[in-house]
Order: structure tokens, then C-alpha cells, then sequence
């Protein structure tokens, strides 16, 4: 049996390797990224910006949201009844509607 001495070198020598080969790696991979990155940059397409929401279409996003929530938890016939309002009279009040009949 190996004296415990030997084992650690082995094993220190063995991870000293591993590291060796990632740095190797790395030293490869790194050029490649540099260039894709001046790729991206270079070619000629600006990063998207975020439209800005007027005040009207926020509220409107945040009642879309509210609707399709109240719309989540109800079972296929009520969702049936809740569409017939919206078309009816509107979100609002097929909101309403949505919550009383979850609750």
C-alpha cells in the first residue's frame, strides 16, 4: 500500500493537470468570444430599447393582466360566462364578475 505521502502528491499532481488543461482552454476560448462579441458590436444592429408605455396603454396592460388572472382559477363553464360579459359590456365588468364567482 502506497504510503499516504505518495497518494497526496499523486492527487495534488492530478488536480495541477486538470488546472493546466482549463487554462489551456480558456487561452483557446477566450479569442473566439473576444470576436464574437466584436461581431455583435460591429454589426451594425443596436440593443432593442423598451418602448415607452403611455399612461392609457399601462392601464390597460394592468387590467389585461388582472382579467387574465381572475381568468386563471375559474373552471371552463364560468370562463364561458365571463367572456359573454366582456364582450358585452367590457373588461370591467367581466372582472367583477370573475372575482365574485372565485370568491
Amino acid at each position: 500500500m502506497p504510503s499516504n505521502n505518495a497518494a497526496i502528491t499523486r492527487e495534488i499532481r492530478s488536480i495541477r493537470k486538470s488546472f493546466s488543461r482549463l487554462a489551456h482552454s480558456f487561452g483557446r476560448i477566450v479569442p473566439m468570444l473576444a470576436q464574437n462579441a466584436a461581431a455583435r458590436t460591429e454589426g451594425g444592429k443596436r440593443p432593442r430599447r423598451r418602448p415607452r408605455l403611455t399612461a392609457r396603454h399601462r392601464r390597460a396592460l394592468k387590467l389585461q393582466g388582472k382579467y387574465m388572472g381572475t381568468m386563471r382559477g375559474l373552471p371552463a363553464g364560468k370562463r364561458r360566462r365571463v367572456k359573454a360579459v366582456r364582450a358585452q359590456k367590457g373588461i370591467e365588468a367581466a372582472i367583477r364578475l370573475a372575482e365574485r364567482l372565485a370568491s
